[in-house]
C-alpha cells in the first residue's frame, strides 16, 4: 500500500510453481498468505524457503543486498 503495508495475494499455488520452475528458491510473501502455503501439498514447496512479511521495510531488508551475487540470474530473453 502507499503506507508500506504488504497485502495478501491470490493464486499462491500457481505463483509458487512458476517460481520453482524459474529456479527461485526463496520467496517473500505477506504474513496473511502463510495459510495458503500450509494448504499446498508439501512436495510442491520442497526446497523452497518462505519469508513472511507485513511491511515494505521487511521486504527491502530481505530482498536487497550490500554485496553482489556471483552468478546472477538473467531474466532477459
Amino acid at each position: 500500500t502507499l503506507r508500506g503495508k504488504v497485502l495478501p495475494v491470490g493464486g499462491i499455488r500457481e505463483k509458487i510453481l512458476a517460481a520453482k520452475r524459474a529456479g527461485i528458491k526463496e520467496i517473500i510473501l505477506c504474513k496473511e498468505n502463510k495459510k495458503d502455503i500450509d494448504e499446498i501439498n508439501p512436495q510442491y514447496v520442497e526446497g523452497l524457503v518462505f519469508q513472511y512479511v507485513s511491511d515494505v521495510e521487511e521486504v527491502l531488508q530481505l530482498a536487497l543486498m550490500n554485496e553482489k551475487v556471483d552468478h546472477p540470474k538473467d531474466f532477459i530473453f
